[in-house]
């Protein structure tokens, strides 16, 4: 799997929000979407990343959830990939990080394109498992 590329499993286009979305707006496009994540843009550039783990955290602290910016909540990007990267790299950094969302951004001026998720990669692996069985 070693040449195996991000770009082969990713999930694109990415649903984004900005850093002042209101979390109550970012649950509803996730809801709506069936996705586990939104990546956080300002400018076009990443910044950050709210996943439906954060709403654990937004739920528990019981906070008004009209008046609350994404930006309060989102989990910093510290962990991105581009699409040039093997899939193996990947699934290593995020198990390392105890991550299930990776951003994948542009080599060139570090826009999203895309994201890598633990439902992407298992799909992938059971896709290869179905083709070779």
């Amino acid at each position: 799997m070693d040449d195996i590329f991000v770009a082969r499993v990713m999930s694109s286009p990415v649903h984004t929000v900005s850093p002042d979305t209101l979390v109550e707006d970012a649950a509803e496009k996730m809801l709506n979407a069936e996705i586990g994540s939104v990546v956080v843009v300002d400018d076009g550039q990443l910044v950050g990343i709210l996943t439906n783990t954060d709403f654990v955290q937004i739920v528990a602290e019981r906070k008004p959830k009209d008046r609350t910016p994404v930006s309060a909540y989102m989990s910093d990007t510290a962990v991105t990939t581009t699409a040039q990267v093997p899939i193996t790299q990947v699934a290593e950094s995020m198990i390392e990080h105890g991550i299930h969302h990776v951003p994948v951004v542009d080599e060139d001026d570090g826009a999203v394109i895309g994201i890598v998720t633990t439902t992407d990669l298992t799909s992938y692996v059971s896709d290869l498992r179905a083709v070779s069985a």
